[in-house]
């Protein structure tokens, strides 16, 4: 699969099916993030693999309602940093989310390559998953992904809203409401 090919498949999938993971995996999605680029090659991002079936369970209760669909992953990943893992600009700019986000993105287009759906998201209880994995308060939890195979079958977990998104790709914003060319126009 191509890059193109791998932007245009993933989504967002809610339906997962059990899937055994396997260390090589772990690896194989970390090495992803790895390669991405970072200011300075610092590399802020740090992950926690949960594929354990007593870490799983334990993570569930951080969960927000509207996101019981996740207990279906076979393996959930915490993304986290903090701002002095990366460049911190003279001018106030961090780069640590940004740079984060793009080792996240590495690791979701490669999980779309071997045919996995890997959906962050923002609903849950970071103390929760905080306590649960052990990552420490000084670390910014930023986002839970979830990762399993899609099941064609609609989860009973999920919304009306949830189930119709399964069937057809949310809409994007048209070009002229994102970009912009040699100036920003209101």
């Amino acid at each position: 699969m191509d890059v193109k090919t791998a932007i245009h498949s993933r989504r967002a999938y809610r339906s997962l099916a059990s899937m055994q993971i396997t260390k090589e995996l772990v690896e194989d999605l970390a090495t992803a993030a790895s390669l991405a680029p970072s200011c300075f090659n610092k590399q802020p991002w740090r992950f926690v693999f949960a594929y354990g079936r007593e870490a799983l369970s334990q993570l569930h209760p951080a969960l927000s309602k509207g996101n019981e669909w996740a207990q279906e992953a076979s393996l959930i990943i915490a993304v986290f940093s903090k701002k002095e893992l990366d460049c911190i600009m003279k001018d106030g700019r961090e780069y640590n989310l940004f740079d984060t986000g793009m080792g996240v993105m590495s690791l979701i287009l490669r999980a779309t390559e071997l045919g996995l759906v890997a959906h962050p998201i923002a609903g849950f209880d970071p103390a929760k998953a905080r306590e649960v994995l052990g990552i420490p308060e000084d670390m910014n939890l930023i986002t839970l992904i979830n990762v399993g195979k899609r099941d064609e079958r609609i989860s009973s977990k999920l919304s009306p809203e949830q189930a119709k998104s399964e069937a057809v790709r949310p809409p994007r914003l048209p070009f002229g409401e994102f970009c912009y060319i040699d100036k920003y126009r209101a």
